[in-house]
């Protein structure tokens, strides 16, 4: 019986057991960071820093194979293309990417930041040909640069296997070159100053937008003191890449001690050419730049067909591409690059010129507006533009240039307007301004 009342009672108590409540350990929260040991709460593990990301959410890329895969998959359907609106299809074609710490966007070259949407839908309005206080000004012809427009228009009409490679052919171009964005970048940024609260100075905008009219400062005769004060401070060489042909790869470089640039310099003497067609500034220029390479002058008619110049104009991304597979320059200066300039001041603009005509000694694709306030040898107003840069004068802060078009030859009422010009380096940069990409090619 003792037996049988001992098991009785274990029973019992196993029952009661299982009825107990429960310890305050067990009542701990599940959460890490709320757990608590034998030496107190535990410290969160804090969240990997963000990678940084291009405005299509991509993360930088680090690679050339990174960069065709994101340039791939965000390039949209043909359908989806063909059925979106003119602000769609501007953010589509002018898309952003993030090369290493560089922004370069499609179309518009390096930018210090990337554009808004809204921004980019501003680029698609026609350009004035004419100055705000010129009422009275007469307009001509489209000279023979392509409009971010119509930059729009011709990629989005491609199907996308040809879209895709466009925009290879221009990312290369870019990723081979990012090392001398960066140098530009970093350049711009010790040459502008702090802002001056004293003063209120709203700051020009650093991505690009719709054209506007800068302050007038052509009326300036090239021997009159310049706006710009240039400076003589000595300048680095650019990290140097080669021109591929295949998989882009950066070769590496030698440090090379810092290099004063001249006083002044003037390259590709007697290498002017005019342009033929009234949409053929885009071939003329290059047939100046090439000729001067290699001394031997191909017609731009087989410039316009590798330029893939239209009755719309040439694309500087176009440009910057020929210059980079068909001459030399870029073995002293570097890579060329579609570089925006409209975070930079008269100043650092000045400064480039001279780095790269007076240190590299190689020439400048100029990207203009075409207007009578900028360039006074004209008679009438005309679109966006290309120049040879091709030389300055450090004392008198004046920038030369080949103009490579001569109203005459499509107006009787024009000017002789084509040859040698030497121009404010102010002036030339409120040119640039003023036309809606704010680029130049270097």
């Amino acid at each position: 019986m003792r037996t049988a009342a001992r098991g009785a009672t274990l029973v019992l108590l196993g029952a009661l057991l299982v009825q107990a409540p429960l310890t305050a350990q067990a009542y701990q929260p599940r959460e890490p960071e709320f757990r608590t040991g034998p030496t107190g709460p535990t410290t969160p593990t804090p969240e990997p820093t963000a990678e940084p990301k291009s405005s299509s959410g991509e993360p930088a890329a680090r690679s050339w194979s990174e960069v065709v895969k994101q340039v791939s998959e965000t390039s949209p359907g043909d359908v989806q293309l063909r059925s979106a609106d003119t602000s769609a299809q501007a953010a589509s074609m002018l898309r952003c990417f993030k090369l290493d710490a560089e922004n370069y966007c499609l179309g518009l070259g390096f930018v210090q930041e990337v554009p808004t949407g809204s921004q980019r839908h501003a680029l698609m309005a026609e350009p004035s040909l004419r100055a705000a206080d010129e009422v009275g000004a007469e307009q001509d012809i489209s000279t023979g640069d392509l409009t971010p427009a119509a930059f729009v228009a011709e990629r989005a009409a491609l199907p996308k296997t040809q879209r895709v490679t466009a925009e290879l052919d221009e990312m290369e171009a870019a990723w081979n070159g990012r090392a001398k964005a960066r140098e530009l970048r970093e350049l711009a940024e010790a040459e502008t100053p702090p802002p001056n609260p004293e003063t209120q100075q709203t700051p020009r905008s650093a991505q690009p937008t719709a054209p506007t009219t800068p302050p007038d400062e052509a009326t300036t005769a090239p021997t009159s003191t310049p706006t710009v004060t240039p400076t003589g401070t000595p300048t680095v060489a650019p990290t140097r890449t080669a021109p591929t042909g295949g998989t882009p790869t950066a070769v590496p470089t030698t440090p090379v001690a810092p290099v004063a640039a001249p006083a002044s310099a003037y390259l590709m003497k007697g290498f002017q050419t005019s342009q033929e067609k009234g949409y053929w500034c885009g071939p003329a220029t290059f047939q100046s730049i090439d000729w001067a390479d290699d001394n031997q002058k191909d017609t731009q008619a087989s410039w316009a067909k590798d330029l893939g110049s239209t009755t719309s104009g040439t694309a500087i991304s176009a440009m910057v591409k020929q210059t980079n597979l068909k001459t030399a320059w870029p073995k002293s200066a570097g890579t060329y690059i579609v570089q925006n300039v409209s975070h930079w001041t008269a100043q650092t603009f000045f400064t480039v010129h001279q780095k790269h005509l007076g240190v590299y000694k190689a020439p400048v694709i100029e990207h203009v507006q075409l207007l009578k306030r900028y360039f006074p040898y004209l008679a009438f107003n005309h679109s966006g533009h290309y120049q040879v840069g091709r030389g300055y004068d450090q004392a008198k802060g004046t920038i030369a240039i080949f103009e490579v078009f001569n109203e005459r030859r499509f107006n009787s009422r024009g000017n002789v307007t084509d040859g040698p010009k030497n121009i404010p380096a102010s002036a030339l940069f409120n040119a640039t301004l003023a036309n809606s990409f704010q680029n130049i090619g270097l």
